[in-house]
């Protein structure tokens, strides 16, 4: 994902893991805990990109669900 600022366009290294029908970001990661940190990453994602709902997959996990966390921008 680019990054524009004031018509300067810098490929900077901003990749989203997954774009699901260009509209939900997923953020995969196998780490011990989600941060918040790994929230304020997905979230950039969302609102660079002016997208709404995004997903952030925690594989570190015993039960998948408990690695799924729902992130939301509100535009």
């Amino acid at each position: 994902m680019p990054l524009v600022f004031k018509e300067v366009i810098l490929d900077c290294g901003y990749r989203i893991d997954l774009l699901v029908e260009k509209r939900v970001v997923v953020e995969i990661k196998s780490i011990s805990e989600i941060r918040d940190i790994h929230l304020a990453q997905t979230l950039t994602y969302l609102r660079m990109g002016d997208f709404k709902l995004g997903l952030l997959l925690n594989f570190n996990v015993v039960s998948m669900k408990d690695g799924i966390k729902r992130v939301a921008n509100r535009l």
